[in-house]
């Protein structure tokens, strides 16, 4: 019955006192040594969540930064459109400024008012260097350079108009091959903002496209993750629940093995301790139970054939006193008989001793039988049986069988007030047969309706005239229906009283 705690780091073993006693003979394989495994719960769980949220994290950091090249590549194309447009209008302004000055040096034959051209000359240098310095394409470089070196041509013949004074009857048309340059920049710098604008929208939508690749691939992720980890870390707590209801149950056969955090893994170590204990005390009792139960049914027996010998007169005539006593005596014997035969019957359920037999019956016959065993306590409170049963023949175990109806019987007659009625009825469903025993007693109180079949459980009715059982009845009588492939359930009846409903396989 003991369990292999090879696989485990630590050996549990009770101590005289009943106490754990953990020794660390027992070593862990390779394999095990190798396999991660967190300390605590709280170490699983944050490793789940470190697993779930990473992938989130670097697709929010990575589309962040992303957005943030965007908006920062976005703004620098903004300002550079906006500075070379705004330069190359003042350019335009100044080159106009500059060519009004020439003409009217020309016209009115005054050098002397070449002045504003020269204020001019100096404003255009300043936007020039200035719109060199923004410059982020080379045909806007080149243009400049080019539009840069022709107006410093002009400045230069300007200087020398004291020496060379028909030079200004050539200044005009090199003046308007300057604006012409000056707007050819001025057409090529909205060609090169379209074409910024295009590259910043495609920029955009790629990154869109990938957020929306990311965000189809990393939710299911998550999604798959989360539900990993969830089962990861439920598993454990879930493999707990279920040996605690195994052994709440008395399933105690099956050991206890907790796969998870090294805290949990050692609880289930610890409920596998408790498991074997249990185990260990349950083998006790029903080693108690069969001790006791065959001790007191040898004396039992010669006690009830004593009291069945003074009942007949063997012995010798009785008074009517001594009749009487003689009577409680063999009826007292009886009803010890009956409860040393369940505790015996619980004990061989227990201990899964009992098989099925199983052979043909007749269930009219055998209810009938069942009702004529319990003639004189019928007889006795003058109680009406109501027998409704169609003829047909079942597969089972005749003395389990009889257990069984004799269980219910004996309740319904126990409970049953004078002059009271039960009624047994059975119909055929299909493949099973259904049978109903239904007394007209106080009825099974709500808090008792749960527990009833528990073994060893009373209710909180007292029964009419009637010394107090075992509480094994109903709990063998279950057992029994269970093994047969049936159950016995309490369902609510149409008047008052208890009825219970077998229900058995044909």
């Amino acid at each position: 019955m003991g369990t292999n705690h090879s696989a485990t780091a630590r050996k549990i073993e009770p101590d005289d006192q009943g106490d754990a006693v953990i020794s660390d003979s027992a070593k862990p394989c390779k394999s095990r040594k190798s396999r991660f495994k967190p300390k605590s719960f709280l170490g699983l769980v944050l490793i789940g969540f470190a697993f779930v949220a990473i992938p989130l994290i670097i697709a929010l950091v990575y589309s962040a930064t992303r957005i943030d090249q965007l908006s920062k590549l976005s703004s620098i194309a903004v300002y550079r459109a906006t500075e070379i447009t705004h330069g190359n209008r003042i350019l335009i302004d100044e080159i106009k400024v500059m060519e009004r000055s020439v003409q009217q040096a020309l016209a009115l034959d005054d050098t002397t008012l070449l002045e504003g051209y020269l204020l001019g000359h100096n404003k255009f240098e300043v936007i020039v260097k200035r719109m060199l310095d923004i410059a982020s394409h080379e045909k806007q470089y080149l243009l400049l350079e080019k539009i840069r070196l022709l107006e410093n041509g002009i400045f230069n013949q300007v200087l020398a108009l004291n020496e060379q004074p028909q030079i200004l009857q050539v200044l005009p048309q090199q003046f308007a091959d300057l604006l012409v340059l000056a707007q050819k920049f001025s057409t090529n710098n909205f060609q090169l903002i379209e074409q910024s604008a295009r590259r910043i929208n495609d920029i955009a939508s790629e990154t869109r496209a990938l957020v929306e690749s990311e965000l189809m691939i990393l939710v299911p992720l998550v999604i798959f993750l989360a539900l990993v980890f969830s089962v990861i870390i439920a598993r454990p707590v879930r493999q707990i629940d279920q040996a605690i209801a195994l052994m709440g149950q008395g399933k105690l056969t099956l050991p206890v093995r907790v796969n998870g955090p090294r805290n949990l893994a050692y609880l289930g170590e610890r409920l596998d301790w408790l498991r074997l204990r249990l185990l260990k005390l349950e083998e006790q009792k029903m080693q108690f139970f069969r001790h006791v139960s065959h001790e007191l049914k040898t004396p039992l027996t010669s006690i009830r054939e004593g009291s069945c010998l003074l009942v007949e007169g063997v012995p010798g005539s009785l008074n009517e006193q001594q009749s009487r006593i003689a009577n409680i005596l063999h009826g007292n014997s009886l009803q010890l008989q009956r409860k040393i035969e369940d505790l015996l019957s619980f004990s061989a359920l227990q201990g899964n001793v009992a098989k099925l037999v199983k052979q043909s019956v007749g269930l009219k016959e055998f209810i009938v039988a069942a009702i004529r065993a319990h003639s004189l306590p019928i007889l006795r409170k003058q109680i009406k049986i109501y027998l409704r049963c169609p003829e047909l023949s079942l597969e089972c175990d005749k003395q389990k069988l009889d257990v069984i109806l004799d269980n219910l019987l004996s309740n319904a007659v126990k409970f049953t007030p004078d002059n009271g009625q039960i009624k047994i009825s059975a119909i055929c469903l299909k493949r099973e047969v259904q049978i109903d025993v239904c007394d007209s007693g106080s009825g099974v109180k709500e808090v008792d309706r749960i527990k009833i079949f528990e073994p060893f459980y009373q209710g909180h009715n007292p029964p009419h005239h009637h010394v107090r059982g075992t509480g094994l009845g109903l709990a063998i009588s279950r057992e029994y229906a269970l093994e047969h492939g049936g159950n016995i359930e309490l369902t609510q009846a149409d008047s008052p009283g208890a009825n219970f409903r077998l229900t058995l396989p044909i």
